[in-house]
């Protein structure tokens, strides 16, 4: 697994921790190693920046440690945030 989607506090694994992914600013939680240029993106995830994020990483941030190529089709994209939005509540 690359993230975990449990409860607060739980720990990273090769991506930080999901919970209480929205609304949260990009690169801020505790304890987890993330790039320089994802800590300078300094977006706040919406289900509109995740859309674009989940196209292609490495375009939106430029520099990422993510290794994930992205979800091209917007039927997963669309599902993956659905799924985030109940899952990381």
């Amino acid at each position: 697994m690359t993230h975990l989607i449990h409860q607060k506090g739980q720990p990273h694994k090769v991506g930080p921790n999901l919970n209480g992914l929205f609304g949260r600013k990009s690169g801020t939680i505790s304890g987890f190693s993330y790039s320089d240029a994802m800590k300078a993106k300094t977006v706040t995830w919406t289900e509109d920046q995740l859309f674009v994020y989940l196209e292609n990483p490495k375009k939106f941030v430029p520099g990422t440690k993510m290794v994930f190529a992205g979800f091209k089709k917007e039927s997963d994209r669309r599902d993956i945030i659905a799924y985030l939005k109940e899952a990381t509540k």
